[in-house]
């Protein structure tokens, strides 16, 4: 079975939408359908249900994406204990939240290919308490999350503070009554405070975990969401979006974690200080 079937499996069970996948894989629509249908040939069954609007895993997706987490996960580093990689370059495995890749994670990656030439990056995406394990098995090197554990052996350094708005698609939106709510994944303590405010006049229409997702839907469809400062700034500029007059302003701060005695806590500092946020 081919690895690249398995982490095209893996996008497309966490996008729920084959276009996003393909996107997110830069693969067309066609190629990333085709290698869902190879896996699905090569299993004997159906990992998604197509019936719906929406795709949806069956009760043989969900039992796949565990393994299949750990097949690919197992092959990387086993190309790395073999050196199939170039010998002169280093390999740095990144693990995070799916909503922070959009808000700091890309740059920063972008400032490792630049500055970092001799680093080979694996990147994937997980849970926060699978993040954790992930660290204490060695199998990333590096996680980022919001809400870091306090765990024995594992160094936290905060990389980012993220200013949060509400905005919408509506000039003069009514703070008093939020509709079409399109809400974030930022993590507990962000979403027990947005209840805590306005749970009682809040309608949330749907929920997304990750603001470019969120960004991109209310633009085509309309509504609000708590966005990014500097990810909404050239919409309302453009006057596609406003900042709701009168609603509260909120901040997340992102964490990255990794093990004390990693062997790679050279490599892991190097590319820790291209946050801007460390090095003021």
């Amino acid at each position: 079975m081919k690895i690249e079937l398995l982490t095209t499996f893996l996008e497309v069970s966490q996008t729920l939408h084959v276009r996003v996948a393909s996107e997110n894989l830069f693969l067309t629509q066609a190629a990333v359908s085709s290698r869902i249908k190879q896996l699905e040939e090569s299993l004997g069954v159906l990992l998604f249900d197509r019936t719906q609007k929406r795709l949806k895993l069956t009760a043989e997706g969900h039992k796949l994406v565990k393994h299949a987490n750990e097949m690919v996960i197992m092959w990387q580093k086993i190309k790395q204990e073999v050196g199939v990689a170039e010998a002169a370059s280093q390999q740095l495995f990144v693990g995070s939240m799916m909503s922070i890749w959009d808000i700091v994670l890309q740059d920063w990656l972008q400032k490792i290919h630049r500055n970092l030439d001799d680093v080979h990056l694996y990147t994937h995406t997980y849970s926060p308490l699978e993040l954790r394990r992930q660290i204490t098995s060695r199998l990333i090197d590096i996680a980022f999350l919001f809400e870091p554990p306090y765990i024995e052996d594992i160094v936290t350094e905060k990389v980012a503070t993220v200013p949060l708005q509400l905005v919408s698609t509506e000039r003069d939106a009514d703070i008093i009554k939020i509709e079409n709510m399109v809400m974030v994944d930022y993590g507990e303590a962000v979403n027990s405070q947005f209840t805590r405010e306005y749970g009682d006049t809040a309608v949330i229409r749907h929920n997304m975990s990750q603001p470019r997702i969120a960004l991109n839907f209310i633009l085509d469809a309309g509504g609000c969401a708590y966005l990014p400062r500097q990810m909404c700034f050239e919409q309302i500029r453009k006057g596609r979006l406003f900042h709701v007059t009168g609603a509260l302003d909120y901040s997340r701060d992102i964490y990255a974690i990794y093990l004390a005695k990693s062997h790679k806590s050279a490599l892991i500092n190097d590319a820790l200080m291209l946050f801007t946020y460390l090095r003021s």
